[in-house]
């Protein structure tokens, strides 16, 4: 069983077509890597498979269940609004950007989605956001605003947040891209952390000793296209596509 798995994607932005035919599943437990140069459409992916955007026609499915199957355009399938939702629930996303509430703590940034969304009792949301921030190393930061942290720990925050809900898979966009890059080790360690913990995570990242070292697979999209996949072994030292190649020898 795939904890989520995209068949046949297409999006377009106007006459571009930012996903051409995409297609993968993410097995649980697995760490999946996605690389690939600017424009490859790998946020695009994510978003799409969060919901966050739309997409033209395919299917995407949460743990086997059908989330989505649109055609040309049109909705030929989508579940009821509570099942939507709970399906939705089963994954976490972390950003570029840290989106925190800035009138809120740490702590409260932490709880406020459990309470909210989830119904969590107040207590039960703290003592869970309390642990999870322990995890995170920022248990001394639980009553700061985030205008006093680092953009690491702004970062680590966020990622606690999305933890908070209990996901089954957590999706990083570019985690580190909006940081400097003293901070990004920081950010990295929480999510070797949480790779060697078992979380199925599907990573969009342009860090590639994290690929390297904490990926199970490495998938190089370029025009749309998912041109390459391979364990990370492989893809970096012997990839089979020219575009793979050029590209990791650009960057490497």
């Amino acid at each position: 069983m795939s904890l989520i798995r995209a068949e046949h994607v297409h999006k377009y932005f106007g006459a571009l077509h930012v996903l051409g035919d995409v297609s993968l599943a993410v097995e649980p437990g697995e760490v999946v890597c996605v690389i690939g140069p600017s424009g490859a459409g790998k946020s695009t992916l994510l978003r799409a498979l969060n919901q966050l955007e739309s997409i033209d026609s395919g299917k995407i499915y949460i743990e086997d269940q059908l989330l989505l199957h649109r055609e040309k355009g049109k909705t030929i399938h989508a579940p009821d609004a509570k099942a939507h939702k709970a399906m939705l629930l089963e994954m976490g996303m972390v950003f570029q950007s840290f989106n925190l509430f800035p009138h809120k703590t740490v702590l409260e940034n932490v709880m406020l989605a459990p309470v909210k969304v989830k119904k969590i009792p107040r207590a039960e949301a703290e003592a869970v956001a309390r642990d999870i921030l322990e995890k995170v190393g920022l248990s001394e930061k639980a009553d700061a605003y985030p205008a006093k942290l680092s953009g690491g720990q702004q970062q680590r925050v966020a990622i606690a947040r999305a933890l908070a809900m209990e996901p089954r898979i957590m999706l990083f966009d570019e985690p580190t891209s909006a940081l400097d890059p003293e901070l990004v080790g920081e950010v990295l360690g929480v999510m070797k952390d949480l790779a060697q913990s078992g979380m199925t995570m599907l990573v969009v990242t342009h860090e590639m000793g994290f690929a390297r070292e904490a990926a199970n697979r490495v998938i190089f999209m370029c025009d749309g296209q998912i041109a390459e996949e391979a364990p990370p072994d492989v893809l970096f030292t012997n990839p089979r596509n020219p575009r793979t190649r050029q590209f990791l020898n650009s960057i490497l």
